[in-house]
């Protein structure tokens, strides 16, 4: 197993981009997102290259660069770009890599492949990314409960929000993984206050435990 981690959401805007920075950072990592939709504004790639201070070298260019901000499949047919699942190869890179998904693990790619089944032979371990708000029990059980069916390793759960003990608690209890930390809303979102926060709430030691053991 290379030193690589993938990071995906429970849910939409609950901050896996932010989380994909702070790990980043934390890990001294490249980035990469295999396919980027909505182009409008700042990128997920460009967020995270302001937040972790990485340059062209080591935030990856995407493989697809998608316009509507939609599920990849409906992007790509919108944009008249036909997705090659063959053509994403994770980059070569002797640092970590920290590889963002486009939302969550059953977002179809095609009409015939899920996100899920795409990540598979990357044999990587996946960091599940959940908000601490209304829902987020349910929807990253399920995550959890996919990744498996797969036999796909979760490296954790890493929670984004105000504080939530409860949730916090229960759902790395009921979906028997490691609890990785939680990222509080931060106000001003900068680099400054995405390392410290990254370094006071963040607990990877069983992210680097797995890439020690890994076969």
């Amino acid at each position: 197993m290379r030193r690589g981690v993938i990071v995906a959401g429970t849910d939409t805007g609950i901050g896996k981009t932010v989380a994909a920075a702070a790990l980043a950072l934390h890990l001294d990592a490249d980035y990469w997102k295999p396919i980027q939709a909505g182009l409008d504004g700042e990128t997920d790639r460009e967020t995270v290259m302001r937040l972790a201070g990485l340059d062209d070298r080591r935030a990856h260019n995407e493989t697809y660069r998608l316009r509507t901000p939609a599920s990849p499949h409906r992007a790509a047919e919108l944009d008249s770009i036909d997705i090659d699942a063959t053509s994403i190869v994770v980059p070569s890179t002797e640092r970590p890599l920290v590889i963002e998904l486009a939302g969550g693990l059953l977002v179809p790619i095609t009409r015939t492949l899920l996100q899920i089944d795409m990540i598979g032979p990357w044999r990587l371990p996946v960091i599940l990314v959940a908000s601490t708000r209304l829902g987020t029990i349910n929807h990253t059980l399920l995550s959890a409960e996919a990744l498996r069916a797969r036999g796909i390793a979760i490296a954790g759960i890493l929670f984004v929000g105000e504080e939530n003990a409860d949730t916090q608690q229960i759902i790395p209890s009921l979906a028997r993984v490691a609890m990785l930390g939680r990222l509080p809303h931060l106000d001003p979102l900068d680099a400054r206050n995405l390392d410290d926060a990254s370094r006071a709430h963040l607990d990877l030691a069983p992210l680097l435990d797995l890439w020690e053991h890994a076969i």
